[in-house]
């Protein structure tokens, strides 16, 4: 290959990081990655216990490492053409009570990455693409009843107490409306995940270029498909909802079940970022990475109990998470204008794909009633 390039991926071991690391080894890139094997994300034993592991295992340099550790950088960053920085703590609620962890993982690994970057030990990296998130939009892009576009804060704790759900101004009672969030929408985070999330975007595009270093930043949205953790009951709805059908247990929708999300499938996640790595075209630019439509999580739980073809009961709690969204939509125009990428696989064609990958798992054991509680005995639950 004409142009291949050494490209080190740090949480490459994850759900995004080894189907990406899978497709660069194919188009003939060599491929170093990083990761810590988080238990909560691979099991207790990564070796028997992980398909995302056991799948880059023998195609990619791995180094088991931590993006916190100075010494772990220092021994997979030499010979670097592109790092594509994914590694990061993931989970709204979870941020919530885990402030300190997600700042040095998220906040700290990346400022490390940067300072050895900055410290002219003769790395030859010449691009870093870094993970952002929607989650740095806060609540998004709306639109008033006046046409005005509104940059709602986080919802009132006493409207979602007493059922209503809905986004409004802090000097209206007129239900806001959705729309499309774009690259130049505010960013104000409501979560400490989006927060740190947020920041590594910042300090990237921010250093990047002082060191004639090319960024880029994907603002990943909902990203789903087959061997996406079933073990993580903190991030992925998808994940666990379809362990709750395996295991013949009810589906617990918080708010009305009317809250909705961006979907994008792990195909179309992994080109987008490959085209980050490979056009210059990206180069300085922070890419909304969505289907640019939304799916609500009624929709979700129902397509997924057809899909499966099990029948479990779903129940509206009206329970909700401090720090969770209503809506969440992207614009994708950059994207397509820029790099000429529109994501191709429909949340409908997507599903059976993730299904039908489920179905040759073993049958996860469920946890979800016990994250629930943990977020319930911080107060972060209501």
């Amino acid at each position: 290959m004409k142009n291949k390039k050494n490209i080190l991926i740090t949480g490459g071991a994850g759900f995004i990081g080894s189907n990406l690391a899978l497709r660069l080894v194919e188009k003939g890139h060599k491929v170093t990655v990083m990761d810590n094997l988080s238990p909560q994300i691979h099991g207790a034993d990564p070796e028997t216990q992980s398909p995302l592991y056991q799948s880059i295992r023998n195609q990619v340099y791995f180094v088991r490492g931590d993006v916190t550790s100075v010494t772990d950088w220092q021994s997979v960053l030499p010979g670097q053409d592109v790092i594509v920085h994914l590694a990061a703590e993931t989970g709204t609620g979870q941020s919530m009570y885990q402030i300190k962890h997600y700042t040095d993982v998220n906040i700290g690994g990346t400022a490390l990455m940067l300072d050895l970057l900055a410290a002219g030990n003769g790395y030859a990296v010449r691009k870093v693409v870094v993970a952002s998130s929607r989650a740095i939009y806060g609540e998004g892009k709306y639109i008033h009843s006046s046409g005005s576009v509104v940059y709602p804060s986080m919802r009132s704790t006493d409207n979602m107490r007493a059922g209503d759900f809905h986004v409004y101004t802090e000097d209206s009672r007129e239900p806001l409306q959705s729309v499309p969030t774009d690259e130049s929408s505010r960013l104000h985070p409501s979560s400490v995940y989006g927060i740190t999330k947020l920041n590594q975007e910042q300090m990237v595009m921010t250093v990047c270029p002082a060191l004639g270093i090319a960024p880029v930043a994907f603002r990943y949205q909902n990203v789903y498909g087959p061997g996406q953790s079933l073990r993580n009951p903190y991030t992925g709805i998808l994940s666990i909802f379809s362990t709750q059908i395996l295991n013949g247990l009810p589906i617990s929708i918080f708010e009305d079940g009317e809250e909705s999300r961006d979907f994008v499938f792990i195909n179309d996640v992994v080109e987008t970022t490959i085209a980050g790595i490979e056009m210059p075209e990206a180069d300085g630019y922070a890419f909304n990475v969505g289907m640019g439509t939304s799916v609500t999580v009624m929709e979700v739980a129902n397509q997924l109990i057809n899909a499966f073809g099990l029948s479990v009961p779903c129940h509206i709690t009206g329970d909700f998470r401090v720090g969770d969204i209503r809506h969440n939509r992207a614009d994708i125009t950059l994207l397509q204008q820029r790099l000429g990428i529109t994501p191709q696989v429909s949340f409908r064609d997507g599903i059976i794909q993730f299904v039908e990958w489920v179905k040759t798992q073993e049958k996860p054991e469920s946890r979800y009633d016990a994250s629930i509680q943990e977020m319930k005995q911080k107060g972060l639950m209501k």
